[in-house]
């Protein structure tokens, strides 16, 4: 488990065999954390009832707002790692790794004492029912206990994608998830803890894994190596993480606050709309995930490329990549539409009225979920050549802003739950075509400003 020999060189051999080779750990990785986390729904949706299953869902958008600001700065760790990597800078990568594991724990520590501290009033503002929303703070505060060792884990897993080792973080999320399933099965069935049972088994499940990235960057003896005696932060390596990470927050953090946007506005339909929401948004997060392996995978091919200044590959892992998002969002738009109520279901058993608002959704994001998908490869590049600003600044106008005057022009004139779920797609054709233009011009000044002799990162 802990063996060194799963690195990728990226910027040699066909291109479209190695990104399916490096995408499908990351996929399954993805895919198997969501199971994980559905299981916590499932739980709590059919031995706690409507309530205790509005009350988790309700809180991913705010937790994903707390949490992906600072957990998408561990895509800097990424992209700084793969160029050295490509460079062919051993130091530089190992000085980066220690950078890194010192600041999640730091930012872990932070993001603990924000949530615990700001979940109720933020609940509170986004109007969840008074039947949800003890629950919900309650769920919330144990859930963040477990951050810093999230952030561990992310930034460290983020280290070993970079170098193409894909393997080892799937394996050792496997292990922590299934502890997860298991903490869920005992604290909720036999302690009868409900939504606190759930947030407990989550936490530990975090730090499992976190003390299995540890291990691996401690054991390894590539330039990956981890010295924990003598970890600190080194200035330039620190800065060349926040260039690409701290935009990709900044959009992580806007784009948090448009789906809390959205998420006050699901609340206001009731309980059965908001379960039925939050069973479908959990079924969409196996497509994101699926295609977000393939944004990783243009990421991380760029770095390593760039930094070995074979610029000739990149329009070529671009291309690639699309192809292999397209064959997986349509086979994923398949699923989820031709299997909308058995899906929604499984997460609201028997209860037909939630299944409903849940199947309207789905239909409608899974069918159109590949646009987003083709945009964010262009993300990917972009970050993976160290420009993490213009993608951030699409992002927020194309598709939160857009999504917050959707909420304020044509939902409040058309109230329903169907005009609301529309404005997703809306603001992703709009994304898609401004992220490519961009990309050209990116691509263009990223080389030029390397074959002058300097570094991306």
């Amino acid at each position: 488990m802990f063996d060194r020999n799963t690195e990728m060189d990226m910027t040699e051999g066909p291109l479209f065999k190695k990104l399916v080779a490096y995408a499908i750990p990351i996929m399954l990785t993805g895919i198997l954390q969501l199971l994980f986390n559905a299981a916590d729904l499932i739980v709590v949706g059919r031995f706690a009832g409507r309530t205790a299953l509005a009350a988790v869902g309700s809180t991913t958008s705010l937790t994903n707002l707390l949490v992906n600001v600072f957990m998408m700065i561990s895509i800097g760790v990424s992209v700084a790692v793969a160029q050295h990597y490509g460079a062919h800078e051993p130091d530089e990568v190992e000085r980066t790794v220690s950078t890194a594991m010192l600041m999640s724990l730091l930012l872990g520590a932070a993001v603990c004492l924000i949530g615990m501290a700001a979940c109720k009033p933020m609940l509170k503002a986004m109007g969840s029912p008074d039947d949800v929303i003890d629950q919900s703070v309650l769920y919330m505060r144990i859930y963040f206990t477990g951050m810093p060792a999230f952030m561990v884990y992310n930034f460290g897993a983020s280290a070993l994608r970079a170098v193409g080792d894909t393997r080892r973080p799937m394996q050792f999320l496997t292990i922590a998830g299934i502890i997860n399933v298991i903490l869920n099965v005992i604290t909720v069935l036999y302690f009868n803890l409900g939504v606190a049972g759930v947030a407990i088994a989550t936490s530990v499940s975090q730090y499992i894994s976190a003390i299995f990235v540890v291990i691996s960057l401690v054991k390894t003896e590539s330039c990956l190596h981890l010295d924990v005696r003598h970890m600190r932060i080194h200035r330039d390596k620190m800065l060349a993480i926040l260039k690409v990470g701290l935009p990709a927050g900044l959009q992580s953090l806007v784009f948090s606050i448009s789906n809390v946007g959205i998420q006050s506005s699901v609340n206001s339909f009731g309980s059965a709309v908001m379960a039925g929401s939050a069973a479908s948004n959990n079924v969409e997060g196996f497509i994101y995930t699926s295609m977000n392996a393939v944004v990783q995978s243009a990421m991380a091919f760029t770095g390593q490329n760039i930094g070995a200044r074979k610029f000739q590959r990149i329009g070529d892992i671009v291309r690639k990549s699309i192809l292999l998002q397209m064959i997986i969002a349509g086979s994923m738009a398949v699923i989820g539409c031709a299997f909308s109520e058995q899906l929604i279901s499984i997460y609201a058993k028997g209860d037909a009225e939630s299944i409903a608002w849940g199947v309207s959704r789905l239909r409608i994001i899974s069918g159109t979920y590949f646009i987003m998908g083709i945009s964010d490869v262009a993300v990917g590049a972009m970050r993976g050549m160290g420009n993490s600003t213009v993608p951030m600044a699409i992002s927020i106008f194309g598709i939160c802003v857009l999504r917050i005057v959707w909420i304020y022009t044509v939902f409040s004139v058309y109230r329903t739950f169907e005009m609301l779920v529309v404005s997703y797609p809306i603001s992703w054709i709009v994304t898609l075509i401004a992220q490519y233009v961009c990309y050209g011009i990116v691509k263009r000044r990223t080389i030029a400003t390397m074959q002058s002799g300097e570094k991306s990162i």
